[in-house]
């Protein structure tokens, strides 16, 4: 050939609906116009599309666009639902509301689930948002391939055998053939002011809040097992957040990113959490109320590195 062909692929890398490539039917129109020879169109277009699927067509794993999310925007803005008390048009308005205020990913979960169907609530969730659905599980049965990640929690605060191990062996069958990414999680519930459902179902006593070291030490040896998260929880309604003292010793410790969830109520809470070290904020209870809902853009900001005192 006389003329030189030159191919431009340009990939997108944000975090949209395509997940930080290009469509195929895209990468075909673009390929399509770099070839002018008709007698080699249809085989070249061929070609390159499946060069193109070999290569570059890998979903970027949601762990990783965490850990952009972090490097980008100082910190991430999870919020978690509860099946239980979100529920029919609201799911859509809600999670419509999440992203036009910043929020980066949805955590669906809860302890008990004593109405509506798993299933069905993580299919409206994700058929309702382009966000990363992220299970936060409440126990086996929550697993489902419409989610895109689940956090694969191991309670590391305590000493109940079926919460270290036991009920993994049952539910990594269950994730495996789901297809969704498993986040390995260690799992530290932290004492709040009274007992939480999360230590009452487990059967897991807290680490205390006035003992920093002993959640330096777990939390360590979350990290030297492998797992990629370390969570820091006060609980479900909590009456005390997770101690900033606490946050901070941990994090100072630690190489791996840390989740703090539980008794957050406002957005200076949430920007002291991120100044204490914290990568990922969690708020559940707070915006179950709809007069909250006004306030996302608010905590969503603090999180990020914008709130003003």
């Amino acid at each position: 050939m006389k003329n030189e062909m030159k191919m431009v692929i340009l990939i997108q890398t944000d975090f949209g609906a395509t997940d930080g490539l290009m469509s195929a039917s895209s990468a075909g129109s673009v390929l399509r116009g770099c070839v002018k020879t008709p007698f080699i169109k249809d085989f070249f277009f061929v070609s390159c599309v499946l060069i193109y699927f070999s290569l570059f067509v890998e979903r970027m794993s949601v762990y990783k666009k965490l850990l952009s999310i972090i490097e980008k925007k100082k910190a991430c803005s999870l919020i978690l639902i509860d099946p239980d008390k979100l529920k029919g048009e609201d799911i859509k308005n809600f999670l419509q509301k999440c992203e036009e205020n910043g929020v980066d990913g949805i955590l669906v979960g809860g302890s008990l689930m004593m109405s509506g169907d798993f299933d069905d609530f993580i299919l409206a969730v994700r058929q309702a948002t382009s966000l990363p659905v992220i299970i936060f599980p409440g126990g086996v049965s929550q697993v489902n391939p419409n989610a895109d990640a689940i956090l694969f929690l191991s309670i590391i605060s305590g000493r109940n055998p079926e919460h270290l191990i036991g009920k993994h062996v049952l539910a990594a069958p269950l994730i495996k053939k789901s297809g969704i990414e498993p986040i390995s999680t260690g799992y530290m519930l932290i004492e709040s002011g009274g007992r939480t459902t999360a230590e009452y179902i487990s059967g897991s006593a807290p680490i205390p809040r006035n003992k920093p070291e002993i959640a330096v030490a777990t939390a360590l040896a979350a990290e030297y097992l492998g797992m990629k998260l370390v969570y820091l929880e006060a609980g479900s309604g909590a009456q005390f957040h997770v101690p900033f003292e606490m946050v901070k010793a941990v994090t100072s410790y630690c190489s791996i990113p840390v989740i703090v969830g539980g008794g957050i109520r406002d957005a200076a809470t949430a920007a002291k959490m991120v100044k204490a070290g914290a990568k990922i904020i969690v708020v559940g209870n707070h915006f179950e109320d709809k007069d909250n809902w006004k306030g996302l853009k608010e905590f969503t900001d603090a999180v990020h590195g914008h709130f003003e005192t």
